[in-house]
């Protein structure tokens, strides 16, 4: 089992949401924090069946095992909660009236937040489980990542791919089409795909919604559909302008490369190809999600291109940091247009290109040349933001 940076530790204190996409590792974190913790498995059909007939049982159980806020230790732990929503009535209720902790664990916020707009009032602190990063992985290897992304179960295989394979049909496939309440399932399915295509690029609505013979306000919904259930993220558009004029549209990613590899259908990710340089970019951005989380920094990440098509992958912070992510192992001036029309413009602390490179650079307009693992290392240890 890998040893997970993520804490929890407002539990002792505050009923807490616990979200993160499906094998990510909550339900294991979460045993390994509170072994002994009350907890509802709705994964587990019979539990499931008994709450979705009769949520007050969850109640009723507290009651009689006499909880309060001085006598709880562990916080009770309901797992899938989206599977019943009404069970945030309960809750709520032994919140208030008899002042217990609960860590609501999902995969989806998407069911929560239609039936329960508020989610108690606000009074649950929201975490985050995402797939492994770089410091939990011991002999971490690039190539594996990429190929077969990083959620566990697929990191550790040495044959991931009917994993993936069954992750995306049986997850994205059945419980994605279900959450989108539509009968026209081979479009949306044909929608996975061409977002797949285009992971990491410029979202065009237009483009995409005719290559699924469908509106743009669908893909924009299909879009929503997606974020709302943890399987991607928007990368907004730097906006702050001063000479150049901006793309403001929004990239998406998805939340690891697993369904990536196999709703694109792309190959064996090897060093050199375009896909390779592609798929390198997207741990970059897991990565830098992922520490923004953790480290409870929370700052806003962005990314900056002039409709001239000088580009930066991300900016950090309001302009603080520029990144670029290239997968050479000779960087060279080409590579550091972006950055330094970054630079002209806005006054940035640390302009970095992360890159195969060796060893470590540094230009004489101080733009750095870092190899990935001196940068990964630098990030999860506080020295970039």
């Amino acid at each position: 089992m890998y040893k997970r940076i993520q804490k929890i530790d407002l539990s002792s204190q505050e009923t807490c949401c616990f979200w993160g996409p499906r094998q990510t590792g909550k339900s294991n974190l979460l045993k390994a924090l509170f072994p002994q913790a009350m907890r509802y498995d709705l994964l587990l059909s019979t539990e499931y069946q008994r709450l979705l007939r009769e949520p007050n049982l969850i109640r009723e159980q507290c009651l009689a095992a006499g909880l309060d806020a001085n006598s709880q230790l562990d916080p009770i732990i309901i797992d899938e909660i989206q599977k019943i929503p009404t069970l945030l009535d309960e809750v709520h209720w032994l919140m208030e009236n008899r002042g217990l902790r609960f860590i609501l664990c999902g995969s989806s916020a998407r069911k929560v937040k239609r039936g329960h707009a508020n989610l108690l009032g606000g009074r649950a602190v929201r975490y985050e489980l995402y797939p492994l990063p770089f410091p939990e992985i011991p002999d971490f290897s690039l190539t594996k990542a990429l190929n077969s992304g990083l959620i566990p179960r697929h990191y550790d295989s040495a044959k991931p791919e009917r994993l993936i394979q069954s992750y995306v049909g049986d997850y994205l496939k059945e419980e994605i089409v279900a959450e989108a309440l539509t009968r026209n399932i081979p479009a949306f399915s044909r929608f996975l795909e061409v977002a797949a295509l285009t992971n990491g690029q410029i979202l065009n609505y237009t483009n995409i919604a005719r290559e699924c013979g469908i509106t743009s306000p669908t893909v924009k919904e299909y879009f929503q559909i997606l974020e709302d259930t943890l399987i991607g993220r928007q990368l907004p558009a730097f906006r702050k302008t001063k000479k150049r004029r901006l793309v403001t549209s929004p990239k998406f990613y998805f939340f690891d490369l697993s369904p990536v590899i196999h709703l694109s259908r792309r190959g064996e990710v090897v060093p050199g190809s375009e896909l390779f340089g592609r798929a390198f970019e997207h741990f970059m951005w897991m990565e830098i999600v992922a520490h923004s989380s953790y480290s409870e920094l929370f700052y806003p990440i962005t990314y900056w291109r002039t409709s001239s098509g000088f580009e930066v992958d991300f900016v950090l912070g309001d302009n603080e940091i520029s990144i670029e992510v290239k997968s050479t192992d000779s960087a060279n001036t080409t590579h550091l247009k972006g950055l330094r029309r970054f630079r002209e413009e806005y006054p940035v602390r640390r302009s970095i290109l992360v890159s195969l490179d060796p060893k470590p650079r540094k230009t004489e307009d101080q733009i750095e040349i870092l190899p990935w693992q001196m940068f990964l290392e630098q990030l999860w240890s506080g020295k970039v933001v």
